[in-house]
């Protein structure tokens, strides 16, 4: 191979290699949103549904939560019943909670009812700890 072509071929391998600026701020981007979802998640756990000694999340109650661009967070949930007694105020809670979280820039609660919450719906740890094993 001559010494041109080996330039070539190794400015190519160079640059199919490299990491371009794009590339870099999207994985930086990714890690920045797990950490602050780990965060959130954190959050979520100390929001308890008064009337249920497990923790919503453990509950299965949260369905999504989207980190936007600008750090605004979006979280479907939904609540055991329609006619759930907190349903004017945990959903009020858990926007201040998750908004509270350090790098959040506020918070969106969306309550959905589809699908409906079931029992199966709980982490394995709130189904030992209420006793109902699905």
């Amino acid at each position: 191979m001559t010494e041109t072509a080996h330039d070539t071929t190794l400015a190519r391998a160079e640059a199919i290699l490299a990491d371009d600026q794009d590339t870099r701020a999207e994985r930086d981007r990714l890690a920045e949103v797990g950490v602050l979802g780990e965060r959130i998640v954190e959050a979520l756990k100390t929001v308890y549904d008064p009337e249920i000694p497990v923790n919503i999340y453990e509950l299965g109650l949260v369905y999504k939560v989207d980190v936007e661009d600008d750090d605004k967070v979006l979280v479907e949930m939904t609540l055991t019943s329609p006619h759930c007694p907190v349903a004017e105020s945990l959903p009020v809670e858990v926007e201040h909670k998750v908004a509270a979280v350090e790098g959040v820039n506020g918070c969106e609660v969306k309550i959905v009812w589809d699908p409906p919450w079931h029992p199966s719906m709980m982490t394995e740890d709130a189904q030992l700890e209420l006793g109902m094993i699905y």
